[in-house]
């Protein structure tokens, strides 16, 4: 992701090399060095006595990003790459974490931008991303709009939430009932409430023009929420319509479908994109 934005990016670099590298010639491109516990000669005072000295550099702008993630997910993911973790022995995973996330405390504490990953797809982490460290003449206002049950929570980070559930429900017709807010017959059916219209018009008057005010104060990603019970008719229905009709704008849109996600077992959300007016 960082590459994508015109970093160089070296992984893994060893704390030694550190001062060969910025002393050498002049550098053409940001510099994003990935540094963690895999390094052979990891220390954590070894590397905020590095940081320290950098910053202390006036020719360098040195920002800390410090990637978390909650326990649970970390499991899952070494659990899927079935990957041993660095400082687990015979394999046990959690006391690896739990020794990795006390060595780095004074780094986590030391970090510029501090960035949790837990529950982010791939399309949210690069928002992140750009977000942090994307040039300003690059940086475009990308809209994320999310579909969600309420029985599950709030998706992390949303800026705008709007209510759904007064809409007419497509669960109670049996026909609709196995089908998802992207299928015309439960779109017809939501748009078919009387009170569609009006919501659906003035919700987009409010919307609409808050975008480029909200570009021309620097916010790079705005993330809309809309609920209802479940999470697969008429919130799908709507964040659908308001993908197509921010897109038709000119708007970077995406739409993220969680419930629908997490019952297909995949996190990889839909995009619907268009050029930033």
């Amino acid at each position: 992701m960082l590459e994508d934005l015109g970093f160089e990016v070296i992984d893994n670099l060893p704390l030694s090399l550190l001062g060969r590298l910025l002393d050498g010639p002049p550098l053409s491109h940001p510099l994003a060095l990935g540094l963690d516990v895999r390094n052979r000669d990891f220390s954590t005072d070894a590397l905020i006595d590095a940081i320290d000295r950098l910053a202390q550099r006036s020719e360098l702008r040195l920002q800390v990003l410090y990637l978390d993630c909650d326990e649970d997910e970390l499991v899952r993911r070494y659990s899927e790459t079935r990957r041993r973790h660095p400082l687990a022995p015979a394999d046990s995973l959690l006391p690896g974490i739990a020794r990795e996330r006390e060595l780095l405390v004074p780094v986590r504490a030391r970090a510029d931008v501090l960035l949790d990953s837990s529950g982010l797809s791939p399309h949210d982490l690069r928002a992140e991303i750009e977000h942090w460290f994307a040039p300003p003449e690059g940086r475009t206002l990308a809209v994320t709009i999310h579909s969600f049950s309420y029985k599950r929570g709030l998706p992390r980070g949303l800026d705008l939430v709007i209510d759904c559930r007064f809409l007419r429900n497509p669960h109670w017709d049996a026909a609709l009932r196995p089908l998802d807010g992207r299928d015309a017959r439960v779109d017809a059916h939501v748009a078919g409430d009387p009170r569609f219209d009006g919501f659906f018009t003035s919700m987009c008057d409010f919307v609409v023009p808050l975008l480029p005010a909200y570009h021309a104060e620097g916010k790079t990603h705005l993330s809309i929420g809309f609920g209802c019970t479940g999470g697969q008719h008429r919130s799908v229905a709507v964040t659908e319509r308001l993908a197509k009709a921010l897109a038709k704008e000119g708007w970077q849109v995406s739409k993220r479908h969680r419930e629908l996600e997490r019952r297909a077992g995949t996190g990889v959300s839909s995009a619907a994109r268009g050029q930033v007016a």
